[in-house]
């Protein structure tokens, strides 16, 4: 969970508070670490992964656009081909 907030840049209360709402609607569940029962995993379900994939090509066309935007402004160039450079594995499956 630590690791949730520190990606969604959330406190640790306002990523469970989320989690909860997003287990609540069938798209992640959580589950013990089975080495320290005082860790706490989450998982995306099959829904979850549905949604996801249903908002992706949304979400990256807003993520082009401000890009775009950004490129045309001098100062954010290399900003941009910074974000343009990264591999992100997870689009990749």
């Amino acid at each position: 969970m630590k690791q949730v907030a520190d990606a969604v840049v959330l406190s640790q209360s306002a990523t469970t508070r989320l989690v909860t709402r997003l287990e609540d609607r069938g798209l992640l569940s959580r589950y013990l670490c089975p080495t320290d029962r005082r860790g706490i995993y989450t998982d995306v379900t099959p829904a979850g992964r549905e949604l996801l994939d249903a908002a992706r090509p949304t979400n990256d066309a807003a993520l082009r656009r401000a890009l775009d935007e950004a490129a045309g402004n001098p100062e954010l160039t290399s900003l941009v081909a910074a974000v343009e450079a990264i591999d992100v594995p997870a689009r990749r499956a």
